[in-house]
């Protein structure tokens, strides 16, 4: 039997450059190729790849897909994102696990746990 591995996680998005450029200013990434309709942030094989697609039309409703982040210092985390553009989405807990939602500049949703 074959063995996969998670290579990359594509956003479709209206800016793939901007979009892009804001995920690996946010989270230490670095633009791989660069192209309007396609870009790819590295984490230098750290973790898969982070892809953005030009799309015509924004995807109706909540992502389906979305990132979860572990963070030390969760609180401190949220607020560095939200002063580098992303917007809170709320903040939740279940069973005793907390975390924190946000979205990035283009609505895509994400969690700091």
């Amino acid at each position: 039997m074959s063995q996969i591995t998670a290579a990359m996680v594509t956003f479709d998005c209206s800016d793939a450059v901007a979009l892009a450029r804001w995920w690996a200013g946010i989270t230490g990434g670095s633009i791989e190729s660069e192209d309007e309709w396609f870009t790819v942030v590295s984490y230098d094989g750290a973790g898969p790849n982070l892809g953005f697609q030009k799309v015509p039309d924004p995807t109706p409703g909540k992502n389906r897909v979305h990132l979860d982040f572990h963070a030390e210092d969760r609180d401190a985390e949220v607020a560095r994102f939200i002063e580098g553009g992303a917007t809170l989405v709320g903040h939740r807990e279940e069973g005793g696990f907390t975390w924190t939602t946000l979205a990035d500049p283009d609505g895509n949703q994400f969690c700091l746990a």
